[in-house]
């Protein structure tokens, strides 16, 4: 079987503007939770957002980022990143085989802030004002359509909508391209850019998210028993994947493998985990059987940890569920008790904080942990950073979504240079 490694990685974040300063804050157990700087907020009940570090329009040609919806912006920022993380130039520094370039770039919603900031202006204004680029501004695929276009992609453009497992489900899509033979590198991550007033009172209304206002830093506490809901931030994270043989051809710096990926459903609950943790086991599973890995080899995960009151509880038994007794040895954590809740990007992030971890053998800590709920049965690195051991180590991101979706990705820090 094809090994598929990773070259390059980028990340735009509410905890930094690029990679390293998001992966500094995240070893450093800094939140980048905030309260949102704007009146529309104030008659919410949710007044707390993770906002990006450093707006797009900071990094992005104005007149380019004009004909881009924010979920766009970002993904393009994080791409750009990856792609020179990788080696890879642009324009005609550009010298990879085009035609066996993929992108695959998921997003749980896509272009919310164009649909309905074009609404607005129809209803104000009429349709006359409506920008002729809306539909390819909100379309769900416009980020994985920019970043082909960005670095050349002409093997495929994917788009996974699977809500809060879109970015992951991106991955594996990926791997599956390398390994099929379709492409020799492929661009995949996740984009998301939803901090607005309707999906805010939306997932209010579900009593999805924290209401903690008066202190943002401390909102989000996975498995903590004062968790009320988590926190819809935005950001995008992607990785450059290649094939082994095409990555060591050309000298590439390797950071991981991405040794194989779960997917299943939960076929429960359009909202709600199946309780049993079944679903959720399943693909971890079936990331481990993909992967030729043990239990035993897993020395940490990343848990989707999202700090709601049911989901927090039945990952941890589905961990157990999954691993069995080999649970004792690994590490667990949540980095969305400092990053908030990406929604499609979530998984992306997280496999990118899975591969650094790995990579530096440090797990980065999941704060605000200061009451855990009783009965887990999980190590969690809580508060502080964890060093793993030295050798050959394995680890696993999980992202679970709406409708029932859960992939579980397998890394190992195996093919490093």
């Amino acid at each position: 079987m094809t090994d598929v490694v990773i070259t390059g990685m980028g990340a735009t974040t509410p905890l930094g503007g690029d990679l390293a300063s998001t992966w500094d804050a995240m070893k450093a157990g800094q939140s980048g939770v905030i309260r949102i700087p704007h009146d529309w907020a104030d008659d919410l009940p949710v007044k707390i957002a993770g906002y990006v570090k450093v707006d797009p329009s900071e990094v992005i040609d104005r007149v380019k980022a004009r004909r881009l919806d924010r979920a766009a912006q970002l993904a393009l920022v994080a791409a750009r990143e990856a792609w020179g993380h990788a080696g890879y130039g642009f324009g005609e520094e550009n010298t990879v085989d085009h035609e066996r370039l993929a992108v695959a770039i998921g997003s749980g919603i896509g272009g919310l802030h164009t649909l309905l900031g074009m609404w607005d202006v129809h209803k104000e204004r009429g349709f006359r004002r409506v920008s002729p680029f809306t539909i390819p501004m909100l379309m769900a695929n416009a980020s994985a359509a920019n970043v082909g276009l960005l670095v050349g992609a002409a093997a495929a453009s994917y788009c996974p909508v699977s809500a809060c497992a879109s970015s992951n489900e991106a991955i594996s899509l990926a791997v599956d391209q390398i390994r099929l033979g379709r492409a020799d590198v492929v661009v995949a991550g996740g984009a998301e850019a939803t901090i607005h007033p309707l999906p805010l009172g939306a997932f209010a209304q579900m009593q999805a998210l924290s209401r903690r206002n008066d202190d943002p830093a401390g909102a989000s506490r996975p498995w903590d028993k004062g968790r009320d809901g988590f926190i819809l931030s935005e950001g995008s994270a992607v990785l450059v994947l290649e094939s082994l043989e095409h990555a060591q051809a050309r000298g590439a710096t390797i950071y991981g493998t991405v040794a194989g990926a779960g997917i299943s459903n939960d076929n429960h609950d359009i909202v709600q985990p199946d309780p049993t943790g079944h679903g959720q086991a399943s693909a971890m599973i079936k990331a481990l059987r993909e992967s030729g890995l043990s239990a035993s080899d897993i020395k940490h995960v990343n848990a989707h940890g999202t700090s709601t009151p049911q989901g927090d509880v039945t990952e941890a038994h589905s961990i157990r569920q999954a691993l069995g007794s080999a649970t004792d040895d690994v590490v667990v954590t949540s980095t969305k008790s400092m990053t908030g809740h990406l929604l499609g990007a979530a998984g992306a992030l997280e496999s990118i904080a899975t591969v650094l971890a790995l990579h530096e053998r440090s797990v980065p800590p999941t704060i605000n942990l200061h009451d855990p709920e009783e009965g887990l049965d999980i190590d969690i690195a809580a508060n502080e950073a964890r060093a793993l051991p030295e050798g050959d180590l394995a680890a696993i991101n999980n992202s679970f979504g709406f409708g029932g979706s859960n992939v579980a990705v397998a890394y190992t820090n195996a093919n490093i240079n």
